[in-house]
């Protein structure tokens, strides 16, 4: 019986001994792995290291090519002789290049050749505002469309009759009138690219950003024609140039001529067309409202009782009003308002519905917002109202 018992405990001595060896095969497998993990990871970290130890490259605009080597010049506006690096045998004069940071050697060109990303400071869009939204302005209407309209729509009739229209127009008037919507539903009409800027945002701080930036929008109207750009408050651009020896005020007089050029610089017919907008007529530069440039100037003033009809009609025709309210009452209590102003008395209105837990309109609530609106602008003075005669 000891001998049968001493073959037993043998036998599964042998069988624990291969269970033991499987399970070490299979966690030695695992750890394999893992340990490959690790080192991907490790070199993943060294080469993210590596990256943050590298000096970053100079951005710069080749000049002039001299055999192997070129001037540079960087955006401050210093020039540097430098060497070319291998395998850049196309370079040529005013391409944009990254550049060694300490011997400025030229290692990669990059295809941008902007300074500014213009798309920040301009908005490209295609409006869908249509005429019939426009109200109280007929003959603004007319004129633009004589203006713009036809000759994007039907260049060939000017042609036909041997004239050149003009290339651009100034919508000029008390704010609020619908300067903006104007420029807006003609795009839209003519299926154009809307480009807004401000003139503003063109007056940069360094010599000749501002008028690298006009040429750059000038040039995107036309990769993206039929085009038309409106400069919003050109007066901040476009003011009468006073002999100030201030370095702010030569340089904005440098981008307002670079603005000059860029206006004579295409056809008329052309499928760009310039609108500025301002509220400060008489401050403008006699140059970019003469005849050739900005020479169509179309007033767009407070509207009349009739316009008063439309806008109120514009903005109304989605809301529910009481069949009870007297509209020639509240049309003559808008005597003098804007069409921004109208449109504020209309979302006041609805206001004073919604707080009284109506879904209807009410007349008193349409006089209520009429007394809210000029109690606020009576708050702020009328002393801006004044330059506008």
């Amino acid at each position: 019986m000891k001998i049968k018992n001493s073959k037993k405990t043998s036998v599964s001595d042998e069988e624990l001994v291969r269970n033991l060896m499987g399970g070490y095969a299979e966690n030695a497998s695992v750890l394999e792995q893992e340990n490959q993990i690790l080192k991907q990871t490790v070199t993943q970290l060294k080469r993210e290291l590596e990256r943050f130890h590298q000096p970053p490259l100079l951005v710069a605009e080749v000049k002039e090519i001299m055999d192997e080597n070129a001037i540079l010049r960087l955006n401050n506006g210093n020039e540097f002789f430098v060497g070319i690096g291998k395998g850049l045998n196309e370079l040529k004069s005013g391409d944009s290049v990254l550049v060694e940071q300490k011997n400025l050697t030229i290692v990669k060109v990059i295809p941008v050749a902007k300074t500014f990303n213009v798309d920040k400071f301009v908005i490209v869009e295609k409006p869908k505002i249509k005429w019939s939204e426009v109200g109280g302005l007929d003959h603004q209407i007319n004129e633009i469309k004589e203006v713009v309209e036809l000759p994007l729509k039907k260049p060939e009739l000017f042609k036909k009759i041997g004239i050149h229209p003009p290339k651009g127009i100034l919508l000029y008037g008390p704010p609020g009138t619908g300067k903006t919507i104007l420029a807006k539903a003609v795009a839209a009409s003519t299926d154009s690219n809307f480009i807004e800027i401000v003139g503003s945002e063109l007056v940069q701080k360094f010599i000749g950003e501002g008028a690298k930036m006009i040429k750059e929008i000038f040039q995107m109207a036309r990769e993206k024609a039929p085009s038309i750009i409106f400069i919003d408050e050109i007066d901040a651009l476009a003011s009468t140039r006073i002999d100030i020896g201030t370095s702010g005020e030569r340089e904005v007089q440098r981008t307002f001529m670079q603005l000059l050029a860029e206006i004579d610089g295409f056809k008329p017919l052309g499928d760009v067309k310039i609108i500025g907008c301002t509220n400060r007529k008489d401050i403008l530069d006699p140059a970019v409202t003469r005849p050739g440039r900005l020479d169509r100037l179309i007033e767009v003033p407070l509207p009349n009782i009739e316009g008063i009809k439309q806008i109120f009609a514009i903005h109304t025709k989605n809301m529910t009003l009481d069949k009870r309210i007297n509209l020639d009452k509240v049309h003559k209590n808008l005597d003098e308002y804007s069409g921004a102003e109208i449109k504020a008395v209309c979302t006041e209105a609805g206001y004073f519905a919604i707080r009284a837990n109506r879904t209807r309109i009410l007349e008193k609530d349409l006089l209520e917002a009429i007394k809210k609106v000029k109690r606020d602008e009576n708050l702020e003075g009328d002393d801006y109202l004044r330059m506008f005669g």
